[in-house]
């Protein structure tokens, strides 16, 4: 039974969460109420303060379990490959399709997190930086292996390239899609990013 209690909250949590992604992108963080996303899920207000202290904590709580899976599906793609060139590629690939698949949480992710003040402010985003991480790791792969310019100083290559990736993507979810494919955008910012830290 108690195995049954688990799951049944769990299942409640993200189904809170995933009403959450909906509302927090058709409505903005900041116009957006507990009672929105109650609505959505199809409970009570009063529910949402079961499993969340407040908005800002659904919000941080659903970057945090969305964040979990993102870091799971990168790491399975990388660990198939032995090139670090091929490593750089698929990092930037896989962003632009999961910005792709998941619009709506592509944009809480590219707009609304920056809408909360607790977040950006008094939240230690260690996903983050292992999301950061990982970059570095083909960025040092890279480099061991004489691929990469021996000089690149990695924590500075490393948010240059998530920076850049990063805004195409926002650019894009604000309106820019009308002017370029995020197939556009993986194989030009990949050839650009790529090229500019190559060791010739």
């Amino acid at each position: 039974m108690a195995k049954k209690s688990i799951a049944l909250k769990n299942q409640k949590r993200n189904m809170i969460i995933e009403a959450a992604v909906h509302v927090f992108a058709e409505k903005g963080f900041f116009n957006a109420n507990v009672h929105d996303v109650a609505q959505r899920a199809g409970i009570a207000d009063g529910t949402i303060y079961v499993y969340f202290k407040s908005k800002d904590d659904l919000l941080i709580s659903l970057f945090e379990q969305k964040m979990d899976g993102i870091l799971d599906r990168f790491s399975k793609k990388l660990r198939t490959l032995s090139d670090p060139l091929d490593k750089l590629r698929t990092f930037i690939s896989t962003y632009y399709q999961m910005i792709k698949e998941d619009k709506h949480l592509a944009e809480v992710f590219q707009v609304e997190l920056r809408q909360s003040s607790k977040f950006l402010k008094d939240y230690h985003n260690q996903k983050f930086l292992d999301f950061l991480d990982m970059i570095a790791s083909i960025l040092q792969q890279g480099q061991q292996e004489n691929f990469f310019r021996p000089e690149l100083n990695i924590d500075i290559a490393k948010i240059m390239i998530f920076g850049a990736i990063d805004e195409v993507a926002r650019q894009w979810i604000l309106g820019a899609e009308t002017k370029f494919s995020l197939e556009e955008a993986c194989q030009q910012t990949s050839e650009s990013l790529i090229s500019g830290i190559l060791n010739s």
